[in-house]
């Protein structure tokens, strides 16, 4: 059995916006929109007759030449308007191929239905598209026009919705009911990417720092002074929302004006002798879970909370009860992308399949 080459550099980026094999239950606008599985007609037939022939059996189905170039017009032009020309042939062939594939799985799926009983109705490719097009804030006017825009027809749309609907339902039944996330895989899963182990003598720390405005001038004190007592003021206005319960990470992220803000103010750990003096001074005497007074730096006002210190402990990036679902459904997103991946492989793997 012939295997799926990879496509690489411009097949690749090429190629990925017109992936057909997403599997998820509504996709998004641009992946409807290309979901066709698509493929190439070679320029040296593209403006002559061309001679129709099988160029792959599927146990009893066959692929055409004409199959092959109708599905793959919108592609071939964009290959040919992107690509560099002396680059173009190998991209055509490399394209050409992956596109093949993809129509041998369009034609498993379809056998497969057929082989379960299972169908897909007017009405439920009527409401997905009804769906898509709210989700989008689309009209069916516009849609068409984007289809259109993309060498697509709706026929075609439709057509390639029906098998995208079709392996839902058939992975549905064979996978993804079947897959299972424990909460002890939750929890591991937990320990092993939002905790981290802090060693002795160590302070895990977060930070919060307001900046004054670096414009004031040095010369002027009075100006550098009052650039000083703004800083001051917000630093305190945030620290009295975090003492008083707010989310010390998201505070992070929403006052402070220091590199550290996007990752929620985490600077992980410091022994004690790497930290800089007004970090010391800050920190020094704190349990974990408190909140430092303000000290002054050279260019602002900062606070921490230390989240352990002192002696070996372990810190969470956020408490277990907050992320456990987002855990599961990561956990599930990720084994059913890869069952579905070894669905696939098994249809391949127990069918006729001939390329010619």
């Amino acid at each position: 059995m012939a295997q799926t080459r990879h496509p690489k550099n411009q097949t690749e980026r090429i190629m990925t916006s017109f992936s057909s094999r997403t599997t998820a239950p509504l996709l998004a606008f641009a992946a409807l929109l290309l979901t066709a599985a698509v493929s190439l007609i070679s320029p040296s037939t593209a403006d002559s007759e061309v001679i129709d022939r099988v160029i792959a059996e599927v146990n009893d189905d066959i692929i055409t030449t004409s199959e092959l170039d109708r599905e793959g017009q919108p592609i071939f032009q964009r290959v040919m308007r992107e690509s560099p020309v002396e680059e173009q042939a190998t991209i055509l062939d490399q394209v050409r191929r992956q596109v093949l594939d993809s129509l041998i799985d369009r034609k498993l799926i379809m056998q497969e239905a057929v082989k379960q009983g299972i169908e897909v109705s007017e009405a439920e490719i009527d409401a997905t598209v009804k769906e898509m097009l709210a989700a989008n804030n689309l009209t069916k006017e516009a849609f068409v026009q984007q289809l259109e825009k993309n060498g697509l027809d709706e026929a075609t749309y439709r057509r390639n919705l029906r098998v995208q609907l079709l392996q839902n339902k058939l992975l549905m039944r064979d996978v993804n009911s079947k897959i299972l996330i424990t909460d002890a895989m939750v929890r591991d899963f937990y320990q092993n990417n939002y905790t981290q182990a802090v060693d002795p003598d160590s302070y895990y720390l977060l930070q919060i720092g307001i900046s004054w405005d670096q414009s004031a001038d040095a010369n002027d004190p009075a100006a550098l002074e009052k650039a000083k007592q703004e800083a001051r003021r917000q630093a305190e206005r945030v620290r009295d929302l975090a003492i008083n319960g707010q989310d010390f990470r998201d505070l992070a992220r929403r006052f402070s004006d220091l590199p550290s803000a996007e990752e929620g103010g985490d600077l992980g750990s410091f022994a004690h002798n790497e930290m800089a003096d007004y970090m010391k001074k800050a920190v020094t005497g704190l349990q974990p879970g408190q909140i430092s007074d303000i000290v002054e730096t050279p260019f602002g006002y900062q606070f921490f909370q230390l989240l352990a210190g002192g002696e070996a402990a372990t810190v969470s990036q956020a408490p277990f009860d907050a992320v456990q679902e987002e855990i599961r459904e990561r956990l599930f997103r990720e084994a059913m992308q890869k069952q579905h991946r070894a669905w696939m492989q098994r249809l391949r793997d127990t069918a006729y399949i001939r390329k010619s």
